[in-house]
């Protein structure tokens, strides 16, 4: 299978594992993804963008500091603006980030369901499929045209070089 197809499988399979939806930050660099993609509900995701959270959100500043898995319960007494309580008022109530550095490429993700947290068989599994993504979109340059328009189709918001933002 090719890399874009198996990106599409991956992203499809982390909708169904995170009901509240995903933001993947793959090959970050000078504070800007290569690739971004979420699933948060446009509500959520336009309150994040006009807030300016990224600059404050604990699980970014984790994620450029660390590897490896946290869930979200336990960066809350890290949380002077109240990111993840805000986060938790609009369904997305226990979540993990997740980030990964190979090579001087530094990939941050960050899963979200408002029911109950993750498991840590969750986690692991998760934990790998982003593993797997940061190495098949290392690989690319940019997704084509149709993939895009793909994965926008899926409810899947696409940044990267070239995108055409929808």
């Amino acid at each position: 299978m090719g890399d874009e197809v198996e990106i599409k499988a991956i992203l499809n399979e982390l909708e169904g594992l995170c009901p509240a939806g995903y933001a993947l930050a793959f090959h970050v660099r000078f504070a800007t993804p290569t690739f971004l993609f979420q699933t948060y509900s446009d509500e959520w995701i336009d309150i994040y963008s006009q807030k300016g959270f990224v600059m404050v959100d604990p699980t970014v500043r984790w994620g450029f500091e660390n590897t490896g898995a946290i869930r979200w319960s336990d960066l809350a007494d890290d949380d002077p603006s109240d990111v993840l309580a805000t986060a938790a008022r609009h369904g997305l109530k226990y979540g993990f980030a997740y980030a990964m550095d190979s090579g001087g490429s530094r990939s941050m993700t960050s899963y979200a369901r408002g029911d109950r947290e993750f498991t840590d068989e969750e986690i692991a599994t998760i934990s790998e499929l982003a593993e797997q993504l940061h190495r098949r979109t290392s690989r690319l340059g940019s997704l084509s045209p149709e993939t895009a328009d793909e994965l926008r189709r899926m409810s899947i918001r696409v940044t990267h070089p070239g995108a055409v933002a929808h």
